[in-house]
């Protein structure tokens, strides 16, 4: 008899050695301190800084879940700006996502890092291949997990796909939402909508029954995140032809579509696609085994300097 997925997931945690501490450092970049999170350094292979999606959280959404990445190289993790433990500037009613994506090549010149790989998960996707874009020389490789799209296109069908993903009481909870409210930067509204949404992400329901909904409380992400669904967006001209080796891993059983990771991976120049089966936004967790397997063999292409 096959395994669930949680039991897939369980016996994958158990095959890890353990997990390494983080080492926290504040670190000044643009005017803002900046909560930083690093595993140890591994000798001979770049550091891969991680962004976290969510809009309203931190880096929690990502560690421990990608800890098993720590073996091969050197993890950055960072609290985007608001969230967390890092600074908000003032004025933040005129947040937007790209000041997010500036950050990053900030934060890896206040490191002394001269170049590293990225990873960018769901918004923090769209937040890595901007601040790719933005710093070509000093990345290496990029890695898009079940990314945002390069248009805002994707957000409107969202919704009713997540309502349809989910049942009983979990699927009238997500359905007795007005997504227009989603256009203001209320926090209560956003962070409610975040928790409501949170299984839909699941291909499987009973194993997102299992995970318990991450906290997220940032009033800058709430602007972010309306701006983007009040005003949408189109990153295709400063993306197009990314000369960055890209690896675009997306769950087939996603909410956010498949063909969204396809047109991502034909706009970027140099992107392959890699679809997971039997995962859906998080293939981190329901497909441990293929994803992880796939981003150590992408990152071991070619040498450091390459």
């Amino acid at each position: 008899m096959s395994l669930s997925t949680l039991e897939r997931y369980l016996a994958f945690r158990r095959s890890l050695g353990p997990r390494p501490t983080l080492e926290h450092r504040v670190v000044r970049a643009r005017g803002l301190e900046f909560a930083v999170y690093l595993t140890p350094p591994v000798a001979g292979a770049l550091p891969l800084v991680c962004i976290n999606g969510g809009l309203l959280f931190d880096h929690t959404l990502l560690w421990p879940a990608l800890a098993a990445l720590a073996s091969h190289r050197q993890l950055v993790f960072f609290d985007q700006r608001g969230r967390g433990r890092s600074a908000s500037p003032p004025g933040i009613h005129a947040s937007r996502i790209e000041f997010d994506a500036g950050d990053v090549p900030a934060l890896r010149t206040a490191l002394g890092i001269p170049r590293w790989d990225v990873l960018g998960h769901s918004w923090g996707g769209g937040i890595a291949m901007l601040a790719t874009a933005q710093d070509l020389e000093a990345t290496r490789k990029l890695v898009l997990v079940n990314a945002v799209g390069v248009t805002s296109a994707w957000l409107a069908p969202l919704h009713h796909a997540g309502v349809a993903r989910l049942s009983s009481d979990a699927q009238a909870r997500l359905a007795a939402f007005d997504t227009a409210a989603l256009a203001l930067p209320h926090l209560d509204v956003h962070a409610s909508y975040t928790q409501a949404f949170f299984p839909a992400w699941f291909a499987d329901q009973r194993f997102a029954a299992s995970v318990a909904p991450p906290q997220g409380r940032s009033a800058l992400g709430a602007v972010v995140a309306a701006r983007l669904r009040r005003d949408g967006y189109d990153w295709r001209d400063t993306l197009r032809d990314l000369p960055t080796p890209a690896l675009v891993v997306h769950g087939v059983a996603d909410v956010l579509p498949l063909a969204e990771a396809t047109r991502t991976a034909a706009h970027l120049g140099r992107a392959r696609l890699l679809p997971i089966a039997e995962a859906g936004h998080n293939p981190f967790w329901e497909a441990p085994d293929a994803f992880f397997a796939a981003v150590h063999a992408f990152l071991a292409e070619g040498s450091p300097d390459s």
